[in-house]
């Protein structure tokens, strides 16, 4: 089905990031997967290449506003190439829209264009070790100082993304106790640079997927914030987490519409090569019934997509439609990639094959962002349920 999406200016930038991944990443992709980490330099080369400071105000070096089809086209050819750029959604996608919507002057002079030269990379911590989808919970303290000049920092966070490639994390932190009537109040986002004396990384936890990316415990001990560093209004954290919760949301049904297409193309080209019986799998009825089956679920779940950016765009992307976009696009990739994987036989299990790496990084599309079963909720309390 022809897609209306893009432009000539689009498909341009594509051949530019096709290039870069099959000079720049590729050949290098195996050794950073067993690694579980990109080498950090990847990040400034991406600066080079410009798409680091999507939505930065070119003052500050970066794109200026930018339409999110330009990392739409990046996500469908990473995954297109079986790759990935470690983090790097994380940092432009998920934690850079803090600092754009809530960053003053001098704080928006001191970070963004360190940013979109790749020069400074992000992350977040929220998740605690006995605090997860509860960010009410949270137990990591931040006390003012008695001359009012800094915050003293104190507490652990876990499955951080990025951390060990990032220079600033976003630190979700208590700065007064919560009320009777309201547990989310008290909340305050601190931006904390990672190099600060008594921040600290944890284990480096292994995962089943997502091998390119670390993902770390961490720790504060004591840390100073300066007063500078407060993101936003002291005490409206959580009001501020839920913003950008639309476009993360959209981002992760972009990565598994993206993986779905590419695990049919892999499918594809190996049923055609791999010969049974005398003849190729992709002979056979129900090879290709599974394929067909596959390319019509991806489809619906592409229009389901496409309509999704083109809402963000216009800024008229509602939180509904995000959860609609992510739990129908998240559980058709964990199909379609089953399929084929299945149609790989036992060597869609070998990890030199690309289907095996789409199949264990897919999984959790379905956890992380909000689980498929928050999206439902969501769903249910829009139609008045």
């Amino acid at each position: 089905m022809k897609r209306t999406l893009y432009d000539q200016d689009h498909e341009d930038f594509r051949s530019v990031i096709r290039d870069f991944i099959a000079n720049e990443v590729s050949p290098h992709y195996e050794q950073w997967e067993a690694a579980n980490r990109v080498p950090r330099e990847l990040f400034r080369q991406l600066g080079e290449l410009g798409v680091m400071g999507f939505g930065i105000p070119e003052e500050y070096g970066g794109a200026g506003e930018t339409s999110y089809k330009y990392q739409t086209v990046i996500a469908e050819e990473v995954a297109r190439a079986a790759v990935a750029f470690g983090h790097y959604s994380v940092t432009t996608g998920i934690v850079l829209p803090y600092l754009l919507n809530l960053a003053n002057d001098e704080q928006r002079k001191r970070w963004l264009p360190g940013i979109a030269a790749g020069d400074i990379c992000l992350c977040i911590a929220m998740t605690e070790p006995g605090t997860g989808s509860d960010l009410a919970g949270i137990r990591t303290k931040a006390e003012l100082s008695e001359d009012g000049t800094h915050y003293v920092l104190n507490g652990a966070k876990t499955f951080i993304t990025g951390a060990l490639n990032s220079e600033l994390c976003i630190v979700i932190a208590r700065t007064s106790p919560a009320t009777a009537e309201d547990r989310r109040f008290g909340l305050t986002l601190l931006v904390v640079p990672t190099d600060s004396e008594g921040f600290e990384y944890g284990r480096k936890l292994e995962k089943i997927g997502l091998r390119y990316s670390d993902t770390s415990e961490l720790s504060f001990t004591d840390v100073r914030v300066p007063v500078e560093n407060v993101l936003g209004e002291v005490g409206r954290g959580f009001s501020y987490l839920g913003q950008n919760l639309a476009r993360e949301r959209l981002s992760i049904g972009v990565g598994a519409v993206a993986t779905a297409t590419a695990a049919i193309g892999f499918a594809r080209d190996y049923t055609l090569q791999r010969k049974v019986f005398g003849k190729a799998v992709a002979d056979f009825q129900n090879t290709k019934f599974v394929l067909a089956e596959c390319a019509a679920e991806v489809e619906a779940a592409q229009a389901l997509v496409d309509k999704g950016i083109e809402l963000d765009d216009t800024h008229e992307l509602t939180g509904a439609d995000a959860a609609k976009i992510k739990l129908f696009c998240t559980e058709t990739a964990g199909r379609v990639i089953d399929k084929c994987l299945q149609l790989h036989g036992g060597y869609g299990y070998m990890l030199e094959y690309p289907i095996a790496r789409l199949y264990t990084d897919t999984r959790v599309s379905r956890i992380y962002g909000g689980t498929s079963e928050v999206m439902k909720s969501i769903i249910a309390k829009d139609l008045g349920l």
